[in-house]
Formats: C-alpha cells, structure tokens, sequence
C-alpha cells in the first residue's frame, strides 16, 4: 500500500511467495492492487528474464497497469528456507534501478539469511527501497515486526498501519524483548543452521525407502522432507509422529508441517535442544526403517 500509492498498479513477485501464497489475497482486496506472479525456482529465485518481460512502463498505455514494486523473499519460506545470492540481489535490484521501479524485500527470516550469508543484514538490502523484518521467527522475539524504508515510506507506512488498525499503543515492553532478541540471535541462529544441516544429513544417511531429503540444499533453518514411495505419504508422516503409542521407544510428539508436493517442512529454532532433535530422529528411524 505504501509503496503502491496510486490505482492502477501491479506488484511482481513469484507465485510461492508468501505474499503471493497467503494473507487472504490481501494486496489486492485491501490495497487495490494488482499482482503479476512470475513462476518460483526451486532456489527461491526469479528467472530475471522472466522478469524483465514482465515489467511494464510507469506510464503505460490505457490498458494496462504500470509497475510499481518488485518483491523479493529471503530467506524463501515455500523454497524450504533457501538464501538469495547477494549477487542475484544486487541484479534484481539493478534492473529494477533501470526501470526505476523500487524493490521490496520480505525478510521475514532476513536474519537467518545474514548468518548464511556471513554478512550484515542491512548488506543484503542496501539496495532495496524498503525490508520488513519478523522478531518472532528465527530471532526469537515473542512477538512483532519490522518495516525499514525512507523517511517519506514510513510516513506512508504509519497511516497504512492506521487505517487498517494497527497502530499499537504502550508497544516498548515488546520493543525491549526484541531488542534482547535481536542482539543474541547471530550465534542462535548459527547453531540452529549448523544444527539443521546434520538433521538433514541424518535423515539422509537412513537411506529409506519412504523418506529422504537433500542435505546440499540446506541454506537455513528449515528442511524439506520427501516422501518417494505412495504408501506413505506426507500426512502419514506428520499424523504418525504426532502421535505416541505404547510401543514408541521414544515417547515424544514430534510437530511439522504438511507441505506442498508430498512434503514435509521442518523447522527448527532455538527453543530446541540437541536432545530434542535426537529424540525426533529416533522417532523417525523407528517409523521409516
């Protein structure tokens, strides 16, 4: 909306967003603009060619809608947490430059993308009009969100918020857990990567025929299960490991998440210990082998 001020505009974006994917069509039932979704690869990236086609002038015959905004997503939450390359970013971004066309970044997990990349966060978006950011994710916040952009977008932005009820009054004790949050979560979130490349390693190394992940393309905190074989599928997965039967040697309940394509999402964070994850992999080696 704040970037979108006038009617008759389109933001791009892939079809696996978040934005695109969720929120109810929010973009186009509330803000009253249009969506051009350009097909998600595997990586979470665009096809910049794709891209550029898809662009249309900021002052476009009477038929059509003028972009106003490309949005990017990163870490990629539908893509199983895969990181942008900084390069990729910087190429978007550039063309986008060219058609001055501003870029939005949904950052949702920006800072797991960071720790992956090894660089600051605000590195990924310099070049981006406008990042928002969840404290409640990766970061480990109890709650809350972020928006960063120019002074005249965060204007913008506040009387969005307003007219859609959002405005938030006595908001700093929240304000006070992210900041703790916020300067504790490089080295959390680390581990939580270092910690989910062996999950899926492990989950590997089974060599089932009824489950299996790829290892080599964990970027972040989050691993997609596959399920080859058609007698047990994703939702047999997830109902069995939610489940704990007098038999199970290990008497957890395990919690992920169904996901598109005969998959499973897991994700991991800081409020799980090793032990934790050790006692999931028990679970699932006893259930596929």
């Amino acid at each position: 909306m704040a970037h979108c001020w006038t009617r008759g505009q389109e933001i791009i974006m892939g079809d696996q967003s978040h934005m695109f994917m969720y929120e109810q069509g929010g973009i186009s039932s509330l803000a009253g603009v249009h969506v051009s979704s350009i097909p998600t690869q595997e990586d979470g990236t665009l096809d910049l060619e794709i891209l550029k086609e898809k662009i249309r002038p900021r002052n476009p015959c009477q038929h059509e809608p003028s972009t106003g905004l490309i949005c990017l997503e990163n870490s990629h939450n539908r893509c199983g947490g895969r990181v942008l390359p900084l390069s990729y970013v910087r190429e978007v971004c550039a063309l986008a430059r060219n058609n001055d066309i501003p870029v939005h970044m949904d950052g949702a997990r920006i800072v797991n993308a960071a720790v992956h990349c090894g660089v600051p966060a605000h590195e990924i978006v310099k070049e981006c009009a406008s990042v928002s950011m969840c404290l409640s994710k990766g970061i480990g916040a109890p709650v809350g969100s972020v928006v960063a952009g120019s002074k005249q977008f965060i204007e913008r932005v506040h009387r969005c918020r307003k007219v859609l009820g959002g405005a938030m009054r006595q908001a700093g004790v929240l304000a006070a857990a992210a900041l703790v949050a916020l300067e504790t979560a490089e080295e959390r979130i680390r581990v939580d990567h270092q910690r989910t490349k062996k999950f899926a390693q492990e989950i590997y190394n089974l060599k089932s025929k009824l489950i299996t992940c790829d290892p080599a393309v964990i970027d972040s905190n989050m691993v997609l299960l596959h399920f080859p074989s058609p007698s047990f599928t994703n939702e047999d997965f997830v109902q069995r490991m939610a489940e704990v039967k007098i038999e199970d040697k290990e008497q957890v309940v395990v919690k992920a998440c169904p996901w598109y394509r005969n998959r499973v999402r897991c994700v991991l964070h800081s409020d799980l210990t090793q032990e934790d994850l050790d006692s999931a992999l028990m679970k699932i080696r006893a259930i596929v082998l």
